[in-house]
C-alpha cells in the first residue's frame, strides 16, 4: 500500500497535486517571517500607515457618497464573489474536460485564502482605531483579506483566459486585473479598516502564491513534453483554446 502511495506522488500525471501544495508551502516559509519582521519590528512603514488612516478618514467623513460608493465595491469584490467565480470557473473547466486547470485554480484560491488566515492569527494586528468610522470590519488586520483574495482571484482567471485573448485583449486584461487589486486595496486603507501595509502585503502575499502555483503548473506542463510557455503572456496552459476547439 505504501509502494502504491510513492508511485501515485511520483507519477507525472498525478504530481501535479503535489508540486502546487509544495510551491505554496515554500510561499508560506517565505511570507511568515517576513511579516512578523515588518509589524512586529515596528519598521517605518507604521508611519506611513498612520499618516495615509489620518487623511484619508478626513476625506471619508467629508464626503459620504465617495464612502458609500467605496463600501459597494468593496463588498462587491470581496473575498466571497472571488471564491464563488474561480469555482465557478473551475466548474466549467471540468465540464470541458480540462481537471488539472480546474485543480490549479481552487488550490491556488484555497492556498493562498488559507495563508493569509493564518498570517492574520500569527501577526494578531490590530485594525485601526479612528473617531467617527465609515466602516467596521471583524478579525485581525494584517495582512488584508480583501486585498488577498482579490490578488488571488484576478490573478488566478487572468491567467486562465490570457490564451483566449488577442495581444490587444491580454492588455486589457492585465489592466483591468491590476485596476481591481489596487481599487479594492484603495477601499479597505479610504474605510479606515486596514493600513497601508496590510493592503501591501495582502497584494505581495496572493502575487506570491500565484506565481509559485503557477511555475509549478508549468514545470508540470513540460514534464509532460509541452513545449516551454510563458504564463504571464500565455496564460498557464496556452493549449487551452485549441484543446477546447478540438473536443468541441
Amino acid at each position: 500500500m505504501r509502494r502504491q502511495w510513492l508511485r501515485a506522488r511520483v507519477d507525472r500525471d498525478r504530481s501535479l497535486g503535489l508540486r502546487l501544495t509544495l510551491a505554496s508551502l515554500a510561499v508560506a516559509s517565505i511570507m511568515i517571517p517576513f511579516s512578523l519582521l515588518l509589524v512586529v519590528a515596528k519598521m517605518p512603514v507604521n508611519g506611513l500607515d498612520a499618516q495615509v488612516a489620518e487623511e484619508l478618514h478626513e476625506y471619508a467623513l467629508a464626503h459620504p457618497g465617495v464612502t458609500r460608493l467605496l463600501i459597494v465595491w468593496t463588498d462587491l469584490f470581496g473575498p466571497w464573489p472571488w471564491r464563488i467565480a474561480v469555482i465557478a470557473y473551475a466548474a466549467w473547466l471540468l465540464y470541458k474536460g480540462a481537471p488539472r486547470l480546474a485543480v490549479w485554480a481552487v488550490t491556488t484560491v484555497t492556498v493562498g485564502g488559507l495563508l493569509g488566515l493564518a498570517l492574520k492569527i500569527i501577526v494578531a494586528r490590530a485594525r485601526p482605531h479612528l473617531p467617527d468610522p465609515v466602516a467596521l470590519a471583524p478579525g485581525d488586520s494584517f495582512p488584508s483579506g480583501h486585498t488577498v483574495h482579490v490578488t488571488l482571484g484576478a490573478g488566478v482567471i487572468l491567467l486562465l483566459v490570457l490564451p483566449m485573448l488577442s495581444r490587444r485583449g491580454r492588455r486589457v486584461a492585465w489592466a483591468a486585473a491590476c485596476f481591481l487589486v489596487l481599487s479594492v486595496g484603495y477601499t479597505r486603507i479610504a474605510l479606515g479598516v486596514h493600513w497601508v501595509s496590510d493592503v501591501a502585503a495582502g497584494i505581495v502575499l496572493g502575487a506570491a502564491v500565484v506565481a509559485a502555483t503557477a511555475a509549478a503548473f508549468e514545470t508540470w506542463r513540460r514534464e509532460q513534453g509541452r513545449r516551454p510557455a510563458s504564463p504571464l503572456t500565455e496564460g498557464v496552459e496556452p493549449e487551452l483554446v485549441k484543446e477546447f476547439r478540438d473536443r468541441s
